[in-house]
């Protein structure tokens, strides 16, 4: 982990008062201050342009939710998110990690509180990085199993199908009994020239 001198943190708060204290905060603790975004939207690009170390994210932020803009972060460039909130809950801790929080902190934060928050948030980010990735992987792998369950063993001589009871069944049978679809029967060209040659109108010969 970088030393704290080196940490460059990304303030994302509208208001002003609670801005200048976190500044304050961070300058005591020997952090520095990255930027400041004053909407949700600043937040994440500036994350992109800036790529800070952390960042302190009010939950209520014009233009894009903090919730929101954490995880658009996560899409764009995966960094430490510490949440800033007035209000602390289970629900909302939950919603926090899912979006990819790291950590959260309530307001008005306190000193000692928002350098353990920063620091809690720097060793918990990787962490959380493998999980979203590993989650990833499962994800793709169960897309992977439906596609293949979705593959149809067909006989390449009759066109019959064989179900997963191993009876081989018509095609037009096998779909009826597993789909919305109904059949109605005509009679191709191909197999009316074939067939019925002295009968067939669309033999020119």
């Amino acid at each position: 982990m970088k030393i704290k001198e080196n940490i460059r943190v990304l303030v994302a708060e509208d208001n002003q008062v609670v801005s200048e204290m976190i500044k304050h905060y961070l300058q005591v603790n020997g952090f520095e201050m990255a930027g400041l975004a004053v909407t949700g939207i600043e937040a994440v690009e500036m994350t992109v342009s800036l790529r800070p170390d952390v960042v302190l994210m009010d939950i209520e932020m014009p233009e894009l939710d903090g919730l929101e803009a954490t995880r658009q972060i996560q899409t764009l460039q995966p960094t430490p998110v510490v949440i800033l909130t007035a209000h602390e809950g289970e629900d909302l801790i939950k919603k926090a990690s899912e979006v990819g929080a790291s950590s959260y902190l309530t307001k008005p934060p306190k000193n000692k509180e928002l350098e353990r928050a920063i620091i809690m948030a720097l060793a918990r980010h990787d962490d959380l990085m493998e999980c979203w990735r590993l989650n990833r992987e499962l994800e793709n792998a169960l897309k992977e199993i439906r596609t293949l369950q979705c593959i149809l063993p067909i006989c390449s001589s009759c066109k019959k199908i064989r179900d997963d009871k191993g009876y081989w069944n018509q095609i037009e049978a096998y779909l009826r009994q597993n789909s919305d679809i109904n059949f109605t029967h005509s009679i191709c060209p191909d197999c009316a020239s074939r067939l019925y040659p002295q009968f067939n109108p669309y033999d020119k010969k």
